[in-house]
């Protein structure tokens, strides 16, 4: 398989499980045998300098968007950052829309769904966020249709989750789809996390 570059937007306030989960499972992911790693994951944000997420964590992103290298997933991560900063910023949105038609897959966690909704890309699609922000999803767009009770929606090329630790689930599920079963387990095996949902009714494929 060949390397895959995967993308995570930060900004201030992200919320830090939201990117830190994904960035550990995508790292962490290697082949069986050879022990390859299979995706180059990077952190991107609007401008070069240090962040500040949730809770006071200082992050330094590799790349700013005038810059980074072609991606193949982008992970958007939610928090307070999303709900109410960047949601209002036109750079990120504009930016998040323009990967859609350059990667793979888009996925968010948590409240980052407000933001690939507020880009127009959950219109007519099934979409997840934090059960404290499903409401608001409904009602600030109203053209998502919105799930409820389930760790993440898989509509092809989006995928939202649900809040925090449900970025991990969906990384697991995304690594099940482009790697394969044994590799997740591999990996959640050297994570010592439990993934039941990959046959759980809490998660979700929409063909």
């Amino acid at each position: 398989m060949q390397q895959q570059t995967v993308g995570i937007l930060l900004f201030n306030e992200v919320e830090v499980l939201d990117f830190a989960g994904p960035f550990e499972v995508f790292s962490l992911a290697s082949d069986l045998v050879t022990e390859e790693k299979f995706f180059h994951v990077v952190t991107i944000a609007e401008k070069g300098e240090a962040l500040q997420a949730r809770n006071g964590l200082q992050v330094l992103p590799d790349y700013q968007f005038d810059n980074h290298p072609k991606l193949d997933v982008l992970i958007v991560p939610g928090g307070y950052g999303a709900e109410e900063i960047e949601i209002h910023n036109p750079n990120v949105i504009e930016w998040i829309l323009k990967q859609k038609s350059e990667v793979d897959i888009v996925a968010s966690v948590c409240t980052g769904a407000l933001l690939l909704a507020k880009a127009g890309m959950l219109d007519g699609k099934k979409a997840t966020t934090h059960w404290l922000d499903l409401d608001r999803l409904a009602n600030e767009f109203p053209k998502v249709d919105v799930q409820r009770g389930v760790k993440f929606v898989d509509e092809g090329a989006l995928v939202t989750s649900g809040g925090i630790s449900a970025g991990i689930n969906m990384s697991f599920h995304l690594l099940v789809r482009l790697c394969g079963k044994a590799v997740a387990e591999h990996t959640a095996k050297r994570m010592e996390y439990d993934i039941p949902f990959m046959e759980d009714k809490d998660s979700r494929r929409d063909q």
